[in-house]
């Protein structure tokens, strides 16, 4: 893999999150979409800080359950012999369980061992079986999430010799996910991601939902490609299908997205009205986990951008540990007959990360004052002393406007982790 080996990237944040949370008393969980590093941060970041802190490796307990060589443990009886007979002291242990749902009925081992004060344990699940977020809910109350996602911009910049522009071509046509970077030609990225797609995660969904021979997936996650960033709800999807000639339930549409977010596939971005503080019931905005994923299911021709840019910047938001909601602003226009009307402006994101709030628009370019009146419209009617920020592709200067509104371009944005307090 030459200068882009997986290896070069730190993923600092991630392991700094780990190393938080070390000793807590509580179980680690690292979740996260098939192939984004969960393996690599635990068995390979997190072992190497623990050996650099002065633990010695004997008191790391590392079980990969997918591979062969532990495949007797795959019963919990054997799994929790073998670990009590690796603790010979009442010193801290480190327990490193990877893909535990292979083995069957470890969640009786878990609960037995985090009874134990000296142990200290983390672990990995996600597949077509036992997906992450179940590993997180059976041990709600005593575990503790650590969400890992695909590469940021600024980790694949880390690896890329070329400049930032190339760098931003390649990403937002193939995304982040690690082993991309070992894939050196455009067709060998896109075969890759398209394979992967199809017979990774959609396969893993599929066998676990039982839904074999069922093309209403496959449908769905086509047409939420499509319209990456746009309004939509169950309803709305059952139209768009029974237009295509395909006849499906609300209801089953609502089911089958819930398996996708289930999988950490796609990601749900709910409205919230900023002035009434409340949460809008329907509908939402659905965005791609990878954005290479995104691309692949449709074939890499629905390049557009702006929508694009839009995921990408909802994702980022996402990796710096934010909550992200869709913002509605209502505001009272008089029409031309001079009757007041209530009317709704959007904010593409509302980002609230502890007592910290932003508002942001994703803006693909600004070339005039109309678009830029267009584009600030909502942020203006917000009422509120919050920082308010527009993200524009074009490479700029970071500048703040009359308004008070601080206008940056998506480089400056993506490539500084603290860039929404520039």
């Amino acid at each position: 893999m030459g200068e882009r080996k997986i290896e070069t990237i730190k993923c600092d944040l991630y392991l700094n999150r780990l190393i938080e949370r070390r000793e807590n008393g509580l179980i680690k969980v690292v979740t996260g979409i098939r192939r984004c590093g969960k393996s690599y941060l635990l068995f390979k970041l997190y072992y190497q800080y623990l050996l650099d802190s002065g633990i010695e490796a004997s008191r790391i307990i590392r079980i990969p359950l997918d591979d062969d060589e532990y495949e007797e443990l795959g019963e919990s009886r054997r799994l929790n012999a073998y670990i009590k007979k690796c603790i010979t002291d009442k010193g801290i242990w480190f327990i490193f369980l990877d893909e535990v749902q292979m083995c069957r009925g470890f969640e009786s081992v878990l609960n037995g061992l985090n009874r134990r004060d000296n142990l200290d344990i983390y672990i990995t699940g996600s597949n077509s079986k036992f997906l992450s977020t179940d590993v997180l809910t059976e041990f709600r109350g005593r575990g503790d999430e650590v969400r890992v996602y695909p590469l940021s911009f600024s980790e694949y910049v880390a690896t890329y010799p070329e400049d930032k522009q190339d760098a931003w071509i390649d990403y937002y046509n193939y995304g982040g996910l690690p082993l991309i970077l070992s894939q050196k030609t455009d067709e060998l990225k896109s075969r890759y991601l398209i394979d992967l797609c199809r017979e990774l995660y959609l396969k893993d969904i599929e066998e676990r939902h039982k839904l074999r021979g069922d093309h209403v997936m496959d449908t769905l996650v086509n047409i939420l490609a499509s319209a990456v960033g746009s309004l939509t709800n169950p309803t709305k999807l059952a139209n768009t299908f029974k237009s295509n000639g395909i006849h499906v339930s609300d209801k089953t549409i609502g089911v089958y997205i819930g398996y996708l977010l289930d999988a950490f596939f796609i990601n749900k971005a709910k409205r919230y009205d900023i002035k009434g503080k409340k949460y809008i019931a329907s509908p939402f905005k659905y965005y791609f986990t990878d954005i290479g994923l995104r691309n692949s299911r449709l074939n890499f021709r629905q390049q557009e951008e702006n929508h694009i840019m839009e995921n990408i910047i909802y994702n980022e938001l996402l990796i710096r540990g934010f909550n992200v909601d869709v913002g509605v602003v209502e505001r009272s226009e008089r029409d031309e007959n001079g009757r007041t009307i209530r009317k709704k402006l959007e904010v593409d994101f509302v980002c609230n990360r502890g007592n910290q709030r932003y508002y942001i628009q994703s803006a693909f370019a600004i070339p005039d004052n109309d678009k830029m009146q267009q584009e600030q419209k909502s942020l203006v009617h917000i009422g509120d002393s919050f920082k308010k920020i527009i993200v524009v592709k074009d490479r700029i200067k970071l500048w703040r406007n009359d308004e008070g509104i601080v206008i940056m371009g998506i480089m400056d944005f993506l490539m500084n982790p603290n860039s929404l307090d520039l």
